[in-house]
């Protein structure tokens, strides 16, 4: 099975050779970094038509969470994106928002402009990894919805969760999986995962996500598995639920 892999990884390769000859010059992440906001925008769009039921329930448990000192909740959203999840959080909620790419600045303008019912602190321009602008329990809920698929280090990302959140704060996530090692659609996203990287600025489709929350050391952690949204996208089921620090 490794054999037929490699043989398919290069087949794909020589079909996207432009796209992987401008990687290795340095040419294709700029531009990546200028278009991903773009399609993600595209995307987000059709994600929430599909997903909205469940992102009700999963978001709908911060409300009447309580913020630290009877202050409203303070929210860290984890590569904030667009700002795809605004309008599934409860009313006054203060968000902080955290992205590595700054083009994305726009687009959460926009969002903010479209969901009043919230308070918008500051973008932070970070990765996941590093979040030393953050206070040591300065938040009350950090979100983090497809980011752990393209970060360096989910292990470092959630030891960052663990140390802006409050004793007690949740983490609510919403992460794209690998399939079933053995099964045939794995073997496809180990195929089209060299590629895939490019194009999804990093983002990787074998990774065992579940296995990081379950060693992160989270009090608790309540976790179900769902089914991708979309058939015709390589990346496979979705994982959410919550986690206590």
């Amino acid at each position: 099975m490794d054999v037929l892999v490699r043989v398919l990884q290069l087949l794909v390769l020589l079909l996207t050779l432009p796209l992987h000859l401008m990687a290795l010059l340095g040419c294709w992440q700029p531009l990546c970094k200028t278009y991903f906001p773009y399609l993600m925008a595209a995307l987000t769009v059709k994600s929430n038509r599909k997903m909205e039921r469940k992102k009700r329930e999963l978001f709908g448990q911060i409300k009447g969470l309580p913020g630290a000192s009877g202050r409203a909740v303070a929210l860290l959203e984890l590569g904030c994106g667009t700002g795809a999840n605004f309008q599934f959080y409860p009313p006054g909620c203060r968000v902080t928002c955290l992205d590595p790419n700054p083009n994305f600045d726009k687009f959460l303008t926009k969002s903010m402009a479209e969901n009043r019912h919230l308070q918008y602190e500051r973008f932070v321009v970070a990765a996941g990894e590093d979040m030393r602008q953050l206070a040591d329990g300065s938040m009350d809920v950090v979100v983090c919805t497809l980011v752990l698929c393209s970060v360096q280090s989910p292990r470092k990302v959630l030891q960052e969760v663990q140390r802006v959140l409050r004793p007690g704060g949740l983490l609510f996530f919403w992460e794209h999986v690998a399939e079933p090692r053995g099964s045939w659609a794995f073997t496809w996203q180990q195929v089209l995962e060299p590629t895939w990287k490019h194009i999804g600025d990093g983002c990787c489709l074998t990774r065992e996500t579940w296995k990081d929350f379950e060693n992160a050391g989270f009090s608790e952690l309540q976790m179900e598995r769902q089914p991708p949204p979309f058939k015709w996208l390589p990346v496979g089921p979705h994982i959410m639920g919550k986690a206590v620090k």
